[in-house]
């Protein structure tokens, strides 16, 4: 959407929302087997002075919580006011896989895999496509929170995409205690906005079905230190950020063998060449293999499954 048009109505589903209003939006979906409708609210805030538009979203996996609370507890609060352009704020994209607690819908497709989507396509594929058509047209910037999957615990950090100048300068100013360059991947959300020219971060922290304070805490002020970067909103006044660490390489680390897996490093921890992080041991504690850091980095996740297989990913390290 052209900056400049931001002073005109704007249109999502049929409605229209004004310059200077405030309007929640229901995009509908689809029904679940009982007939209740199912659709995903999307709240529109609009400053009367024109300026860029700037999406921010949660919940695209439904067992994602944190980024659900980080902007629900922004909306509470009112740390959305703006003087200048408009936010889309969508705290759940994937409304299904939430109040099933899971990552995906009820046939099993995940929505961060079906963009843009088909009218006609699964239900996954459906959400998409209304999305793509609906609402990405708007948006000149997208910010996408995330956390790690089951039982892996992301520390804060932000993946942009590879070769895009102005995505790497979003992740900059978002101020996360590390940034990389990301590939991107089929279906994905960041590739469809890529695709249409709209620069896009991914928020990765924390952990699927519990609440990081420390992730949370992070993601508001990543969100309100990229308003003030657009010009949207006025810069925090004594706002002093740790320095963000830029990742040029990352690995994972994995099980050699199947066992107990007992990590001895934390989330974050600067780690040297060889150091040791954890152990796998059987159950019968006759053999114990010592897990070693295969460079000097930073641990930005670990899987704290406490049952692992041979090849299952335990420390995933930055560098």
């Amino acid at each position: 959407m052209d900056e400049g048009q931001s002073d005109q109505y704007m249109e999502i589903d049929g409605q229209r929302i004004a310059p200077g209003e405030r309007k929640v939006v229901r995009l509908g979906i689809a029904r679940l087997p009982t007939g209740t409708l199912i659709d995903i609210p999307v709240h529109v805030i609009r400053a009367k002075e024109a300026g860029p538009v700037l999406l921010v979203q949660a919940g695209l996996h439904g067992d994602e919580i944190n980024g659900v609370e980080t902007l629900r507890r922004m909306l509470q609060k009112n740390l959305f006011g703006i003087q200048r352009g408009s936010l889309i704020v969508v705290p759940i994209v994937n409304v299904f896989g939430f109040i099933h607690f899971s990552r995906d819908l009820p046939d099993g497709k995940d929505v961060n895999r079906s963009f843009p989507g088909r009218k006609t396509g699964s239900l996954a594929s459906r959400i998409a496509h209304a999305y793509t058509g609906q609402v990405l047209p708007l948006v000149d910037y997208g910010i996408d929170l995330h956390t790690g999957g089951a039982q892996r615990h992301n520390h804060p950090q932000v993946r942009y995409t590879q070769n895009d100048q102005r995505s790497k300068e979003l992740a900059e100013v978002f101020g996360p205690p590390y940034y990389f360059p990301s590939k991107m991947i089929g279906g994905s959300f960041r590739k469809i906005c890529h695709r249409m020219g709209v620069p896009t971060l991914v928020y990765e922290a924390g952990e699927s079905m519990r609440f990081d304070e420390g992730a949370i805490r992070a993601g508001i002020q990543g969100i309100q230190n990229v308003m003030a970067h657009l010009g949207m909103s006025a810069p925090m006044v004594g706002n002093i950020a740790s320095p963000s660490i830029h990742l040029e390489q990352t690995r994972w680390t994995r099980a050699p063998r199947a066992g107990m897996f007992v990590p001895q490093v934390e989330c974050g921890q600067r780690v040297e060449k060889g150091q040791q992080m954890g152990m796998i041991t059987d159950t019968y504690a006759r053999a114990t293999k010592k897990i070693k850091a295969p460079f000097e980095g930073h641990i930005i996740c670990i899987n704290h499954q406490a049952v692992v297989n041979q090849g299952d990913a335990l420390f995933h390290l930055g560098r």
